[in-house]
């Protein structure tokens, strides 16, 4: 999935990591002649990539990030109770991933743009990344929430 730089900080051995909005970190070095990337090197030349996409294949492989915390959860649903929004196609907004955690039955999840389309039970949760487009249907009686997470300093960094 494309996602846009927020900010740029040093990892523990001193390469160029870039933030992204959804809270993962990538390496952006400059290691010639491998990678080509100048622009790492200088303060104005990494401010003129603010917002520049780049491709998130962790966000790709639903891999929540490092430095998650839930923040706030929904109700539990049932078959019966769940709002018309999630059985429709909706996304959740940068920066805010999911867990659908499913208590009892099994919950359909599809999220066309990652090729997902899973049966949820007890034992397997859902993960929802951030802006991918996704919906929920009851594979009969069901009971689950959604818990929201984020980066909490994520914020601060953009």
């Amino acid at each position: 999935m494309q996602r846009p730089i927020t900010s740029f900080a040093r990892d523990e051995s001193g390469d160029w990591t870039a933030l992204l909005t959804c809270g993962h970190r990538q390496h952006v070095r400059h290691n010639p002649p491998f990678v080509t990337r100048p622009w790492t090197v200088t303060a104005a030349g990494r401010a003129s990539r603010l917002g520049e996409q780049l491709d998130c294949v962790r966000c790709d492989r639903l891999e929540l990030p490092d430095a998650y915390v839930a923040f706030e959860r929904t109700p539990e649903f049932t078959e019966d109770s769940i709002p018309n929004g999630l059985r429709a196609r909706h996304v959740t907004v940068a920066g805010v991933w999911g867990r659908i955690v499913v208590t009892a039955g099994v919950l359909r999840y599809r999220c066309a743009e990652l090729g997902i389309d899973v049966a949820l039970t007890p034992e397997q949760p859902g993960i929802v990344a951030p802006e991918a487009s996704h919906q929920v249907d009851p594979a009969g009686p069901v009971r689950f929430f959604v818990e929201f997470l984020h980066v909490p300093d994520l914020a601060a960094r953009t």
